[in-house]
């Protein structure tokens, strides 16, 4: 099939042309960018030189370039639903996958909170391993990417929350992010000198724009608990892979040991890894993987649930994630060109 990518001079958009150069049903055919329109991808992008997708010319993120059998929408937050309508205006039936956050809110009120500009409404919500989402996806032409904290978050406390073990009270977490889950464009709050060495907070008490897609997973899966996250972001000096501690009470009824509770939610996950107890997961294991691993513990002390969740925010966070939708979307195998493990150290 013939794929476009939208964003292809980002962090995501890189990804995205490393993982499907070598997938057996995708060739890239065009790699848009604004900002390096004529350039080839391997002048933004220098570790593909040595691939075919490497000597593509970056051309202009507009819908007439965009043609293809799949589109990969890598842009910043707001700026995916122009260019999705036209898309889809030339095309009702053209399969789309978006990176970004437009698409992935059902409540405009919610949208209005954490983002700027108009809501653009909801697509089908792309993370498979939860709930009915495979199946939708599978069914779907147009798919919402989740982010990338959200990925991690709703994975780890999907199965818990699913069997009223966890998600009763507020659920906390502490979540720390490589640097390239801010994108590309630089920032004084990125330099080196500034990150390295340090670990440091942002937008917390309730601001960050991941939040209400984790409420909005979580509450799928049992509208009547409305569960709630008090979330704590954390920059880590690292340039990929996020490591999340979710804590909430355990619910007192509860007599089915967690780690199978876990266990048996994702024995058909492919991508999910449940580690056995005393297994801590860390970032490394994962980096430039679809992979996620997990490790479930019971505080008795406190009564709590633990499970810490690990990712690449590159891979499952953002761009391996969205080759994953696609398979599904296509009808290919859901880990086509995604086998790979994670590279440590």
């Amino acid at each position: 099939m013939r794929v476009a990518i939208a964003g292809a001079s980002g962090y995501a958009g890189g990804e995205l042309l490393r993982l499907l150069e070598n997938h057996p049903q995708f060739e890239v055919i065009a790699a848009a960018a604004h900002s390096s329109v004529g350039e080839r991808v391997d002048s933004v992008h220098p570790a593909l030189a040595p691939t075919s997708v490497g000597s593509v010319r970056m051309c202009p993120a507009t819908a007439d370039q965009l043609k293809a059998d799949l589109v990969f929408l890598a842009l910043p937050h707001g700026q995916s639903a122009s260019i999705a309508q036209e898309l889809l205006e030339m095309d009702s039936s053209q399969k789309i996958v978006d990176l970004g956050a437009d698409f992935r809110l059902v409540d405009a009120g919610a949208w209005d909170r954490f983002y700027t500009g108009l809501h653009a409404g909801s697509w089908t919500y792309g993370l498979p391993e939860v709930g009915d989402q495979r199946r939708r996806i599978s069914q779907s032409t147009t798919v919402a990417n989740p982010g990338c904290y959200a990925t991690a978050i709703s994975l780890a406390c999907a199965p818990a929350v699913a069997h009223q073990i966890m998600g009763q009270s507020t659920i906390n977490v502490v979540a720390a992010s490589g640097t390239s889950g801010a994108g590309r464009v630089p920032s004084q709050a990125l330099m080196a000198s500034g990150v390295m060495g340090s670990i440091s907070a942002y937008k917390i008490g309730g601001v960050h724009q991941h939040t209400p897609e984790i409420e909005q997973t979580l509450n799928s899966l049992r509208p009547e608990v409305s569960s709630r996250i008090s979330f704590t972001p954390l920059l880590a000096p690292m340039p990929r892979g996020i490591i999340a501690t979710c804590t909430s009470a355990m619910s007192s009824s509860s007599t089915v040991d967690p780690i199978t509770i876990y266990q048996e939610y994702y024995e058909q996950s492919t991508f999910v890894c449940v580690l056995e107890p005393g297994q801590m997961p860390n970032t490394g294991s994962v980096s430039g993987s679809n992979f996620v691993q997990l490790s479930v513990s019971v505080d008795k002390h406190s009564q709590q649930l633990i499970v810490i969740a690990t990712l690449d925010n590159l891979g499952k966070g953002a761009a391996g994630q969205a080759i994953q939708n696609a398979n599904l979307m296509c009808g290919f195998s859901e880990s086509s060109g995604l086998l790979h493990t994670g590279v440590t150290p």
